[in-house]
């Protein structure tokens, strides 16, 4: 199957009511969904919100500073954005204070922007990425030390 008739069949399943769409040609399968909810990373898991994971301990480091610091990890696979657009600021940088449900960026995937919030009050200690930047699920987006 080419390209083209890819494209067609996309267009197709946007402007209809279907939710999902299956095709066969031979050895060709393909499937494609319409999501009317947040994106499914894992069976059943929803993207959102952003999980938060403890920074790997150091031997050097005392205990106490560890259990501050914190990473913020895309919840999908998709490409960064710092700002809302190309000549917008940036939502976060170094050493800004964050509140609980604060947007510090922006994940395509798919065509599809997702904002990514903060799960808690915290500072920025380092953006991780660039912007434009292709990440993976998981993928520690910004070091931060929650307040």
């Amino acid at each position: 199957m080419d390209l083209e008739k890819i494209e067609g069949l996309v267009k197709i399943i946007e402007n209809s009511s279907l939710t999902e769409f299956t095709l066969k040609e031979g050895d060709f399968r393909i499937t494609m969904s319409k999501l009317d909810h947040p994106p499914v990373v894992a069976a059943g898991v929803p993207a959102a919100p952003v999980p938060v994971l403890p920074a790997a301990e150091k031997a050097e480091a005392p205990a106490a500073e560890e259990d501050e610091k914190l990473f913020i990890v895309s919840p999908i696979v998709g490409t960064f954005y710092s700002a809302p657009a190309p000549d917008a600021p940036a939502f976060v940088k170094v050493g800004d204070q964050v509140k609980n449900g604060q947007t510090v960026c922006i994940l395509e995937a798919m065509k599809l922007m997702n904002e990514i919030q903060s799960e808690f009050d915290c500072e920025i200690e380092a953006v991780l990425v660039s912007n434009e930047q292709k990440v993976e699920y998981g993928q520690p987006l910004f070091r931060v030390k929650k307040l």
